[in-house]
């Protein structure tokens, strides 16, 4: 995966229906949803890939809330964008991760693109039903739900920033052919 070649095809192409460069809080992340939804009748998006959309950016930006790594700098934390181009909708984040976590994160990403949608759909409801919060309040369903979400593999990759950090980056793409759950 070369998730920022595709940002860079989607916004040299000037495919973009939000991107957003900085820190995440609640409040942000409900602004962010709501200026997208907003931007969703400006693009003639069917209500059906909408609904997929929306389900996955909530994901998404959950994601970059709980785990997002505040330097407390003047870098920005996080990216986000929703795009698309000529067979999908896509949906990139990237946030900087502690090297440490790296491999929790691989191993859950992996183990979810390993599964058939049959199978998808089985961990999840065994994955709710198990599932406890953890210390940042997530319950681990959000990669299975992407997934699920999209039908498709989640794309993922991690650049090292420093010796104790490093930019996670993933790609999730909705067909625009594709109105099946």
């Amino acid at each position: 995966m070369n998730a920022f070649y595709e940002l860079y095809n989607v916004m040299n192409g000037k495919h973009i229906i939000m991107i957003y460069e900085g820190e995440f809080n609640q409040e942000i992340t409900k602004t962010v949803l709501s200026m997208t939804e907003n931007s969703f009748g400006d693009f003639g998006i069917e209500s059906g890939i909408r609904k997929k959309i929306f389900n996955v950016m909530v994901e998404v930006l959950q994601n970059i809330c709980k785990h997002q790594y505040n330097n407390h700098s003047a870098e920005p934390s996080a990216l986000f964008l929703v795009g698309d181009n000529e067979t999908d909708f896509i949906i990139v984040s990237g946030n900087i991760i502690e090297n440490s976590k790296i491999e929790i994160v691989k191993s859950k990403i992996d183990k979810v693109n390993s599964m058939s949608k049959i199978e998808l759909k089985e961990f999840y409801k065994v994955s709710r039903l198990e599932s406890t919060l953890s210390d940042v309040g997530g319950a681990g369903l959000g990669f299975i739900d992407i997934a699920r979400k999209t039908g498709e593999k989640i794309e993922y990759e991690f650049s090292p920033v420093t010796s104790e950090y490093s930019f996670f980056s993933q790609l999730a793409r909705i067909s625009k052919n594709d109105l099946n759950d």
